[in-house]
Protein backbone atom coordinates (compact mmCIF):
# COMPACT_ATOMS: atom_id res chain seq x y z
CA UNK A 1 0.00 0.00 0.00
CA UNK A 2 1.72 3.30 -0.73
CA UNK A 3 1.59 6.21 1.62
CA UNK A 4 -0.69 9.19 1.08
CA UNK A 5 0.94 12.62 -0.03
CA UNK A 6 1.10 15.19 2.83
CA UNK A 7 -2.51 16.69 1.17
CA UNK A 8 -3.66 13.92 -0.37
CA UNK A 9 -7.10 14.11 -2.22
CA UNK A 10 -10.02 11.58 -1.73
CA UNK A 11 -10.45 9.69 -5.36
CA UNK A 12 -13.34 10.56 -7.12
CA UNK A 13 -15.32 7.60 -6.02
CA UNK A 14 -15.29 8.69 -2.43
CA UNK A 15 -16.41 11.95 -3.58
CA UNK A 16 -19.05 11.10 -5.66
CA UNK A 17 -20.47 8.54 -2.94
CA UNK A 18 -20.63 11.91 -0.16
CA UNK A 19 -21.90 14.16 -2.70
CA UNK A 20 -24.98 11.75 -3.85
CA UNK A 21 -26.14 12.31 0.00
CA UNK A 22 -25.65 16.13 0.34
CA UNK A 23 -28.47 19.00 -0.22
CA UNK A 24 -27.04 21.56 -2.52
CA UNK A 25 -25.80 23.71 0.20
CA UNK A 26 -23.64 21.22 1.76
CA UNK A 27 -22.63 19.77 -2.02
CA UNK A 28 -21.23 24.03 -2.27
CA UNK A 29 -19.46 23.36 0.91
CA UNK A 30 -17.77 19.97 -0.75
CA UNK A 31 -16.69 21.79 -3.38
CA UNK A 32 -15.42 24.77 -1.61
CA UNK A 33 -13.60 22.09 0.57
CA UNK A 34 -11.98 20.65 -2.40
CA UNK A 35 -10.50 23.58 -3.89
CA UNK A 36 -9.35 24.43 -0.43
CA UNK A 37 -7.10 21.19 0.04
CA UNK A 38 -5.29 21.81 -3.64
CA UNK A 39 -1.71 22.07 -3.87
CA UNK A 40 -0.76 26.23 -3.37
CA UNK A 41 -0.19 27.14 -6.56
CA UNK A 42 2.76 29.92 -6.94
CA UNK A 43 1.61 32.82 -7.98
CA UNK A 44 4.91 32.80 -10.25
CA UNK A 45 3.21 30.31 -12.28
CA UNK A 46 -0.51 32.25 -12.80
CA UNK A 47 0.57 33.72 -16.11
CA UNK A 48 -1.19 34.75 -19.63
CA UNK A 49 0.04 30.91 -21.02
CA UNK A 50 -1.52 29.32 -17.64
CA UNK A 51 -5.04 30.88 -17.63
CA UNK A 52 -7.84 29.09 -18.83
CA UNK A 53 -10.01 31.27 -21.16
CA UNK A 54 -13.55 31.36 -21.22
CA UNK A 55 -14.22 30.42 -17.56
CA UNK A 56 -15.78 33.83 -16.15
CA UNK A 57 -13.36 33.45 -13.03
CA UNK A 58 -9.64 33.61 -13.65
CA UNK A 59 -8.55 29.99 -13.33
CA UNK A 60 -4.87 28.56 -14.19
CA UNK A 61 -3.99 24.61 -14.90
CA UNK A 62 -0.15 24.18 -14.59
CA UNK A 63 1.13 20.94 -15.17
CA UNK A 64 4.23 19.28 -14.95
CA UNK A 65 5.70 16.00 -16.33
CA UNK A 66 7.24 14.01 -13.96
CA UNK A 67 9.99 11.65 -13.72
CA UNK A 68 7.86 8.56 -13.69
CA UNK A 69 5.67 9.45 -16.54
CA UNK A 70 2.74 10.44 -15.03
CA UNK A 71 1.55 14.38 -15.15
CA UNK A 72 1.26 16.18 -12.06
CA UNK A 73 -1.18 19.52 -12.25
CA UNK A 74 -1.10 22.86 -10.13
CA UNK A 75 -4.42 24.59 -10.63
CA UNK A 76 -5.36 27.97 -8.88
CA UNK A 77 -8.97 30.00 -8.96
CA UNK A 78 -9.85 33.29 -7.55
CA UNK A 79 -13.33 31.72 -7.27
CA UNK A 80 -14.00 29.47 -4.66
CA UNK A 81 -16.56 27.42 -6.17
CA UNK A 82 -14.74 27.35 -9.38
CA UNK A 83 -11.84 26.17 -7.55
CA UNK A 84 -13.72 23.14 -6.01
CA UNK A 85 -14.90 22.38 -9.94
CA UNK A 86 -10.76 22.59 -11.06
CA UNK A 87 -9.94 20.06 -7.89
CA UNK A 88 -12.87 17.74 -9.11
CA UNK A 89 -11.82 17.94 -12.51
CA UNK A 90 -7.98 16.95 -11.48
CA UNK A 91 -9.38 14.22 -9.60
CA UNK A 92 -9.82 12.52 -12.73
CA UNK A 93 -6.62 12.96 -14.03
CA UNK A 94 -4.12 14.26 -11.60
CA UNK A 95 -0.96 11.94 -11.50
CA UNK A 96 -1.88 9.42 -14.48
CA UNK A 97 0.24 9.16 -17.76
CA UNK A 98 -0.24 11.12 -20.57
CA UNK A 99 -1.82 8.33 -22.45
CA UNK A 100 -4.40 7.88 -19.73
CA UNK A 101 -5.17 11.28 -19.57
CA UNK A 102 -6.25 11.66 -22.97
CA UNK A 103 -7.49 8.59 -23.13
CA UNK A 104 -10.08 9.67 -19.79
CA UNK A 105 -13.88 10.51 -20.21
CA UNK A 106 -13.10 13.20 -18.31
CA UNK A 107 -16.90 14.45 -18.58
CA UNK A 108 -18.51 11.17 -18.45
CA UNK A 109 -16.41 10.77 -14.80
CA UNK A 110 -17.71 14.27 -14.40
CA UNK A 111 -21.64 13.07 -15.16
CA UNK A 112 -22.88 11.83 -12.23
CA UNK A 113 -21.85 14.94 -10.45
CA UNK A 114 -24.53 16.88 -12.48
CA UNK A 115 -22.39 19.86 -12.10
CA UNK A 116 -25.04 21.78 -14.77
CA UNK A 117 -27.82 21.69 -12.58
CA UNK A 118 -26.15 22.06 -8.77
CA UNK A 119 -24.44 25.04 -10.43
CA UNK A 120 -24.94 28.13 -12.27
CA UNK A 121 -24.07 28.10 -16.35
CA UNK A 122 -21.24 30.82 -15.46
CA UNK A 123 -20.19 28.28 -12.98
CA UNK A 124 -19.35 25.70 -15.48
CA UNK A 125 -18.82 26.92 -18.69
CA UNK A 126 -15.44 27.41 -18.01
CA UNK A 127 -15.18 23.14 -17.51
CA UNK A 128 -14.92 22.21 -20.95
CA UNK A 129 -11.94 24.62 -21.57
CA UNK A 130 -10.33 23.20 -18.45
CA UNK A 131 -10.34 19.65 -20.10
CA UNK A 132 -9.29 20.46 -23.21
CA UNK A 133 -6.43 22.83 -21.63
CA UNK A 134 -5.68 19.10 -19.60
CA UNK A 135 -6.12 17.09 -22.79
CA UNK A 136 -3.47 19.26 -24.94
CA UNK A 137 -1.22 19.48 -22.08
CA UNK A 138 -1.04 15.41 -22.07
CA UNK A 139 -0.91 14.99 -25.76
CA UNK A 140 1.73 17.74 -25.96
CA UNK A 141 3.59 15.93 -23.19
CA UNK A 142 3.27 12.19 -24.78
CA UNK A 143 4.67 13.38 -27.88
Amino acid sequence: MSSPTPSAMPTLADVRDEYDFLDPDDRYRLLIDLGRALEPMPDALKTEATLVRGCSASVWVYPTARDNGTLHFLADSNAAITKGIIALVLLTVQDQPAAAITATDIPGELAPFELGKQLSSNRTQGIPNMIALIRDSAARLRG
